[in-house]
């Protein structure tokens, strides 16, 4: 976390108007809704088993970009955006904070539709008022909620899942929409107990407007040996989209309990 302290320090329009890219697609079409922009930012403190961009962790690397240089590459195939828009992801963007900032404030001035996909992770209610100057620019919220238990989100991601509620309750109180994603991973994420835990946390949020239950994969096992890097979940196998489909009517039958 001591790096994301660092870099949400910086305060000059150079710094600002500039962050580490890791890279961008032009014509995403799951990172919201529509055809989109997609840039992926380089940094993230989480440490998720399942994570298949263990190239996205360190933070300080990847390409300089500014708001400019993002902005000149999403107009260059803008016609395609146009039920679309921009969405930030990572890595986690909220780990370059004021940059993120800057970048959706230019984005909401040429009417380009933002959506942010975050763990919520790097959250503080000490940087309120930081937030609430982003969540004037963010029109649709992509939360991944990587697990529904306290001590289950500890050990599959290293952090503690307290900020990511309260990410989420500061969405609701700004009324911007959500839509909760979440993967499922065989013996991890998708006992019953698990699930339920899950409808009954998201069920409250009257902002909450969808909910994608994501089977696991192993795509990202290569990156990780190309890294040098042992992989966490090494055995685990995965999850068929049939599966995932009845991981997420638990979720549901559960949610609408709480309602």
């Amino acid at each position: 976390m001591k790096l994301f302290q660092e870099h949400s320090m910086m305060k000059s329009n150079q710094e600002v108007n500039q962050g580490y890219i890791h890279s961008t697609e032009s014509f995403g079409t799951v990172d919201g809704p529509g055809i989109r922009f997609v840039v992926f930012f380089q940094g993230c403190p989480m440490r998720c088993q399942y994570c298949h961009n263990p190239d996205t962790w360190e933070m300080g690397k990847g390409r300089k970009m500014t708001v400019e240089e993002i902005m000149s590459a999403y107009e260059k195939n803008t016609t395609f955006y146009r039920n679309g828009g921009i969405t930030a992801t990572g890595g986690e963007p909220l780990m370059q904070l004021p940059f993120l900032t800057r970048l959706f404030k230019e984005a909401k001035s040429r009417g380009i539709h933002t959506c942010l996909d975050t763990s919520g992770i790097v959250y503080r209610k000490e940087r309120a008022e930081e937030f609430a100057e982003l969540f004037k620019y963010v029109d649709l919220v992509l939360l991944d909620i990587k697990h529904s238990l306290a001590q289950g989100h500890v050990k599959l991601t290293g952090q503690d899942q307290k900020p990511v509620i309260a990410f989420a309750d500061a969405l609701e109180a700004a009324g911007i929409p959500m839509v909760i994603r979440h993967v499922a991973v065989p013996g991890i994420t998708d006992k019953e107990e698990e699930l339920t835990a899950l409808g009954h946390l998201i069920g409250k949020y009257k902002n909450l407007k969808g909910l994608d239950v994501l089977p696991y994969h192993t795509m990202g096992v290569k990156k990780y040996e190309a890294l040098g890097l042992s992989y966490p979940l090494e055995g685990t196998n995965s999850m068929t989209k049939e599966d995932a489909k009845k991981a997420r009517e638990i979720v549901i039958k559960a949610l609408k309990e709480v309602r």
